[in-house]
């Protein structure tokens, strides 16, 4: 049965994971601020990794902005947002100017690509920018991701050693053989996470204390 636990009626909301908060109120990576090496560009995937749905399968177009920005609206009014610590998450990778790359086999590309310009990263400020506006690279079409990585790689000039990826299906292991390192995650990304993506990147290239 498809995943469909992140997705919410707009007429009988409960709280779900899909609301992010601000980033102010998530706290960092922990490996973050510990002045060890950390990644050039951290990769993620979209469906299950970034937000719980796929968008090819439960989100109908058109949709539009909702909230703000913080979630949107499909045709029939089921509403789609990040997992609630992404908004803190990107902002910390742009703070700490690590490149933030995209990496999707969706079936639906260009509704992938609508979400991420729909979907606003949130500010206690008057303002929020898109989150798309937070991507360095995009490769957001069906094939293999070795086949987005080498482009990405092409496009960057970052090496695949200094780069981290987040997806949530085991059969994408395969970016490995190119040298990037990849961490599965079963729930979405959190700030839990992409610390225990980091430490597995780091003993992977030999990058932690002795």
């Amino acid at each position: 049965m498809p995943r469909r636990s992140g997705t919410s009626s707009i007429g009988n909301e409960s709280p779900t994971a899909t609301t992010t908060a601000l980033p102010e109120k998530t706290a960092w990576p922990s490996t973050f601020t510990d002045g060890l090496p950390l990644p050039k560009l951290v990769v993620f995937d979209l469906d299950y990794t970034l937000w719980p749905f796929w968008v090819d399968t439960h989100v109908t177009p058109p949709i539009k902005a909702l909230e703000g920005g913080l979630k949107v609206k499909d045709r029939y009014g089921e509403g789609f947002g990040f997992y609630s610590d992404i908004a803190g998450i990107l902002d910390a990778l742009k703070q700490k100017s690590i490149q933030i790359g995209a990496a999707s086999r969706t079936h639906a590309p260009d509704l992938g690509r609508e979400m991420l310009k729909l979907l606003k990263i949130p500010s206690s400020g008057s303002s929020s920018q898109r989150a798309l506006d937070y991507f360095d690279y995009l490769q957001i079409y069906p094939g293999n991701k070795t086949t987005h990585f080498e482009r990405i790689h092409r496009e960057s000039g970052i090496a695949y050693e200094d780069m981290l990826f987040f997806d949530d299906e085991s059969r994408n292991k395969n970016v490995e053989v190119l040298g990037v390192v990849m961490h599965l995650v079963r729930d979405g990304v959190s700030r839990d996470e992409i610390d225990a993506g980091i430490r597995s990147w780091r003993k992977r290239n030999k990058k932690v204390a002795n």
